[in-house]
């Protein structure tokens, strides 16, 4: 970004759509916050969980409030901007064919826990969640210093906790009680806490996702995975890929150990599936969600425009496909 461009703000971990009478309103997230340096925009990106205090430490954890309001014209406004800023600066938003979220008509709560790869994640779930389920109110975890400086984010559905402490623990176990309470709502969180390589195991879950399903038994549990990778045109593309939902009350059988093991496999699982799709290069094995600029762009593709109206061919952008094709050549 230039420095004649205004600041720019990322919301960091899941905001909330404004409720299921809206369509279109959908979730977001962020946990952490920061600022951006002179390379970016400013930005509130997403980070992860509070670390766990351990069994005594969330065992005190009081009823949580209840949920502030968010506003729906704030959130459309987010929504579009995101949509926006990725087309600008990414080749497209990609979701793999096998990897559609197949909990739509649930009707408890939904978490959906995420690895956290990237500075994007933030406005890729918004993206996922403001196309893919609409009517649910979703929400998300936010430092709490941060959320006192950007407040605005309280409107679009974040809670603050105290990250890296016992107290933040209990904190984001009374919010996330009070939320899951409602039927229609979403709890997103970008589960490793930090950003963390696509290729680095063990995952390293933050031991506080394995604790929902003991207060939320009738939510569902959905992993979800996220990449990055350039293909063919200048921007990298993002992609995504939803998992196989687990009843919560499912999990809260397990032990807590072996809760935390089964929820990280089955993310690890996801995102190797993914990866393989993503090394393939096979754009037929995904649903473009949002479409991003393709060419070059400047005075090459303004040359290449013109050559191809100048030869009576149509000009496409692309680095692959019909790209200027003799008219009469084209069924």
């Amino acid at each position: 970004m230039s420095r004649t461009e205004p600041p720019e703000v990322l919301p960091a971990g899941a905001v909330a759509g404004p409720g299921e009478n809206m369509p279109g309103q959908e979730a977001r997230i962020g946990q952490e916050a920061g600022i951006g340096d002179d390379s970016g925009p400013t930005r509130i990106e997403p980070a992860g969980m509070p670390k766990a205090g351990g069994a005594g430490s969330v065992q005190r954890e009081r009823p949580g409030p209840e949920p502030e309001p968010v506003s729906p014209a704030l959130w459309r406004f987010m929504l579009a901007y995101f949509t926006r800023y990725l087309r600008r600066h990414l080749d497209g938003l990609q979701l793999a064919r096998w990897g559609v979220p197949a909990f739509a008509d649930h009707p408890g709560p939904v978490v959906v826990y995420c690895n956290h790869p990237a500075w994007w994640d933030a406005a890729v779930i918004i993206l996922l969640a403001g196309r893919l389920f609409p009517g649910r109110e979703a929400r998300a975890p936010f430092d709490a210093r941060m959320l006192a400086r950007y407040a605005i984010f309280r409107r679009m559905g974040a809670f603050g906790v105290d990250l890296d402490s016992p107290r933040g623990a209990a904190q984001f176990l009374r919010h996330a009680r009070a939320i899951l309470a409602g039927p229609h709502r979403m709890l997103w969180i970008t589960a490793q806490g930090r950003f963390v390589d696509v290729r680095a195991r063990p995952l390293d879950l933050r031991p506080g996702v394995a604790r929902l399903p003991e207060i939320a038994p009738d939510a569902l549990f959905v992993p979800l995975a996220l990449e990055y990778a350039f293909w063919d045109e200048r921007g990298g593309v993002a992609f995504a890929a939803f998992g196989t939902p687990v009843p919560g009350r499912d999990l809260a059988g397990l032990p807590r150990a072996e809760r935390l093991a089964r929820m990280e496999g089955d993310l690890a699982g996801l995102l190797d599936r993914l990866s393989a799709d993503v090394i393939g290069r096979e754009p037929a094995r995904f649903t473009p969600l949002v479409s991003g600029r393709q060419g070059v762009g400047g005075v090459y593709d303004l040359w290449r425009r013109l050559r191809a109206a100048l030869t009576g061919r149509r000009f496409e952008p692309g680095h692959h496909g019909p790209a200027e094709r003799p008219d009469e050549a084209r069924p």
